[in-house]
């Protein structure tokens, strides 16, 4: 009996590994670096964030940035996080309602032109979103949306990566359970609602925290159509607390903080959830 040869795959994995865990320490630096220098910022007195080279640590520990933000009454910066939260929530349930309705639609139902209606729906896609400034205005004009909520919580909640998106997860569903369901008694509306959509929670987890952070993000929009302090979110809002002569780092850095933490704390709680909906949402076209 002859003893088998080893092979030298195991040998060559040890160095694999290594480079492998060694990129992912330099990309997790690169990625998190910005982050600690913003916090570390954000508690740094005005003279300590001018140094010059900047120190790692602050020294003292100051709350002097955040104090700013707090005690401003010329700039309500909670007020701005406060609207900021209401419009991007709303914003984001009124995607997954349309989004969510259209996708199964798409996927499920057949009439004719479904093809073409979803290539239509992708190819809005590829048309810049700056282009649509300027139409979208005179609509919300007439509509007496001009600086209120309204204008940027329902403009773009129709969402055609929201429909293309929930459309591939659908389509990844086996058919056998919607066959069932109508076997049942079940109707169109019940097959959606109490069969796909429970099924579906990881793809639409993963649409409303990527519609939050869209919303959460804006800064253009906005710009054109809030004028009111009190109605401005925070992306326009922050812009304020830049001085014409002078910048104050602990200052905008402590919003900075601000405007980062929900969206820091809502990856965290659906990151189970988004790692699922786009591993499922490409399975099957």
């Amino acid at each position: 009996m002859t003893t088998p040869t080893p092979t030298t795959g195991g040998s060559a994995s040890g160095p694999r590994r290594v480079v492998f865990y060694a990129t992912l320490v330099a990309l997790t630096l690169i990625f998190l670096t910005p982050l600690v220098w913003m916090v570390i910022t954000s508690l740094k007195t005005y003279t300590a964030a001018q140094e010059i080279p900047p120190s790692w640590l602050p020294n003292p520990v100051a709350g002097y940035g955040y104090e700013q933000i707090l005690n401003n009454s010329a700039n309500p910066v909670l007020r701005w996080f406060l609207n900021s939260m209401v419009a991007a929530t709303l914003h984001s349930l009124l995607v997954l309602v349309t989004a969510s309705m259209a996708a199964y639609s798409l996927a499920r139902l057949r009439f004719r032109g479904r093809g073409v209606t979803f290539a239509l729906i992708v190819g809005t896609l590829f048309i810049p979103p700056t282009s649509l400034i300027i139409p979208n205005f005179l609509i919300v004009d007439q509509l007496n949306w001009i600086d209120t909520l309204a204008v940027v919580v329902v403009p773009g909640a129709a969402s055609a990566f929201g429909v293309f998106f929930l459309r591939q997860f659908f389509l990844s569903l086996p058919n056998e359970l919607e066959e069932a369901a109508t076997l049942d008694g079940a109707n169109q509306w019940q097959i959606f609602y109490k069969v796909v959509l429970p099924l579906s929670k990881p793809a639409l987890a993963t649409l409303a925290v990527l519609s939050f952070l869209t919303n959460w993000n804006d800064f253009l929009w906005p710009i054109f159509v809030l004028f009111s302090p009190d109605q401005l979110t925070l992306p326009p809002g922050l812009g304020l607390l830049q001085g014409s002569y002078v910048t104050d780092y602990p200052v905008i850095m402590a919003g900075a903080v601000l405007a980062s933490l929900p969206v820091l704390i809502l990856f965290v709680l659906a990151q189970r959830h988004i790692i699922q909906g786009v591993s499922r949402s490409g399975l099957k076209g």
